[in-house]
């Protein structure tokens, strides 16, 4: 069980609920204080002008409303702006949304009722989860769009995906016993004004992240097996004369990982030896292509940006991102914007960049294995089969290529592509879910990319009968990658073993070796 409302939510608390479908529950004090801010509210309400309570909202705020229509107010909130269109989000990045928007509303700044907290509970330990559209709101007043599409599930309408079909939400309630929650004071503001859908889908887009720099590290090591690279370009003791923590992580990593390979060559022992006055024209490369020897200046940096994003996000997700905000202790209610969703939408830009030059590395390595003429010890497109005859990797390669083409093109930033719109009240948004979405799909595609690569560099140690002097950690990833797609020589269709490439990527986190 994974205790929520008193402590950080972090991406590996996401990682365990939403992956491997960890329960949640409350402590006693979390909800005593949401049980305390709504009924501070209740009372503070009273004669009072608060907005979304008895006024209109946005740019019609200045209309009031009367008590005896206050309660529809909410209704009429969700209904109208359960408007999104598009595909829907996938059912994960659905549960994630409803996760962060409760541990939003555990804050005990929201002023609803606790039966609201206690459905969404009830519905994420149940796998019941919000049918979403992809396309709807701007990231200013929040998610408004996808979080009411959320909303109207807990007054009983819209679907729901539950046990892999989108469903009515009446239906599924019916069949689990649950019942939609009443309507009190704001609970359609409360459920609706805020960050969590960006944030729910940034803090997989943060898993994924960290996944595919790991995967990445470990092919970069594999390609200077391959090569038979020097390895000073990843020593500690040039890496630590760059003052980046993550240049100099990326490159104790790949010490980790190569420290008992056989094919890593030591540059004293070839070139410092005083054996090379004869010789004009050195075989081997005195130094490799930069995308085999820049690795740790190249990742260092990605290793950054996810760090940078996971603590804005674990601090978004833990906070009111409400409005107004209901403060008990001060026993006031306070006007703002906390739902504008600035810092969610940057970090992921930077993210959707950062994942984005990954690809790009991988694509270089994946094209310099490709190239015998760069290489000048592997057959073109890394044929194991009769030159002419059959085509070896020639046709994956294209796929890559387009992929990494589409995430150059996808990381133009939304952060500064604001549209005003709400009768020019929401005159600078953050247009948080779409950069949140558009780095989901930077990230689908890179995955697609190292998938590729990965084959790639199979077939290539299989050419060179290099599995043997590989270092005990890559053979041992060779062999696991190898049980999923063998060594072949005739050509066939290869989509198919992509994706089970992809799937175990996908499913298992890298666990690199200590370095002594």
């Amino acid at each position: 069980m994974i205790r929520v409302g008193k402590q950080k939510l972090t991406p590996d608390d996401f990682f365990q609920i939403l992956f491997l479908d960890e329960k949640i529950e409350f402590d006693a004090e979390t909800l005593a204080n949401v049980k305390g801010s709504y009924e501070f509210l209740k009372e503070f309400a009273k004669g009072k002008v608060i907005y979304g309570i008895n006024t209109g909202l946005g740019p019609m705020a200045q209309y009031k409303i009367n008590n005896s229509n206050e309660l529809q107010l909410q209704f009429n909130l969700i209904r109208s702006h359960s408007s999104g269109c598009g595909n829907p989000l996938p059912e994960i990045y659905a549960k994630a949304t409803m996760l962060a928007r409760l541990n939003t509303l555990m804050q005990a700044k929201s002023g609803i009722h606790p039966e609201v907290i206690m459905l969404l509970k009830e519905m994420i330990n149940r796998n019941i989860n919000p049918f979403i559209p992809e396309h709807g709101g701007v990231g200013a007043s929040g998610d408004l769009v996808q979080l009411a599409h959320l909303a109207l599930n807990l007054i009983g309408e819209g679907e729901v995906w539950y046990k892999g079909t989108i469903q009515p939400t009446e239906t599924v309630f019916q069949t689990e016993g649950l019942k939609p929650i009443k309507m009190h004071i704001r609970e359609g503001l409360a459920l609706i004004n805020g960050t969590s859908a960006m944030t729910g889908i940034g803090m997989i887009n943060l898993v994924h992240a960290k996944n595919l720099l790991d995967w990445m590290i470990l092919a970069s090591s594999m390609i200077n097996e391959i090569v038979e690279s020097y390895d000073d370009h990843f020593s500690e003791e040039l890496n630590k004369v760059k003052l980046h923590f993550g240049q100099r992580q990326v490159a104790m990593i790949m010490r980790s990982v190569l420290k008992d390979s056989q094919l890593i060559r030591r540059r004293a022992d070839h070139l410092y030896n005083g054996k090379t006055e004869q010789v004009e024209i050195f075989k081997h490369k005195v130094q490799e292509y930069y995308s085999l020897r820049c690795v740790p200046q190249v990742l260092g940096p990605i290793l950054e940006t996810i760090m940078n994003a996971e603590k804005t996000l674990i601090n978004e997700v833990n906070s009111a991102s409400d409005n107004p905000i209901i403060d008990s202790e001060s026993k006031n209610v306070y006007h703002g914007g906390n739902f504008h969703g600035d810092y969610v939408a940057l970090e992921m830009d930077k993210l959707k960049i950062a994942i984005t030059k990954l690809s790009m590395l991988a694509e270089r390595q994946l094209n310099y294995l490709m190239n015998d003429k760069l290489n000048e010890k592997l057959p073109p497109f890394v044929n194991l089969g009769k030159l002419g005859l059959n085509l070896g990797m020639q046709g994956v390669q294209f796929t890559a290529v387009s992929n990494v083409a589409e995430n150059q093109t996808l990381s133009f930033p939304m952060y500064v592509h604001s549209l005003t719109n709400n009768n020019d009240n929401q005159d600078i948004v953050s247009m948080g879910t779409n950069a949140a979405l558009l780095t989901k799909r930077v990230i689908d595609n890179t995955y697609h990319v190292i998938s590729i690569h990965m084959i790639t560099i199979l077939q290539a140690i299989d050419f060179l009968k290099f599995k043997p002097k590989l270092s005990s950690y890559s053979r041992k990833k060779f062999e696991d990658l190898r049980s999923i797609v063998p060594k072949f020589a005739d050509d066939t269709t290869k989509y198919k073993e992509i994706a089970y490439i992809e799937n175990y990527i996908l499913e298992n986190k890298l666990k690199f070796p200590l370095v002594n």
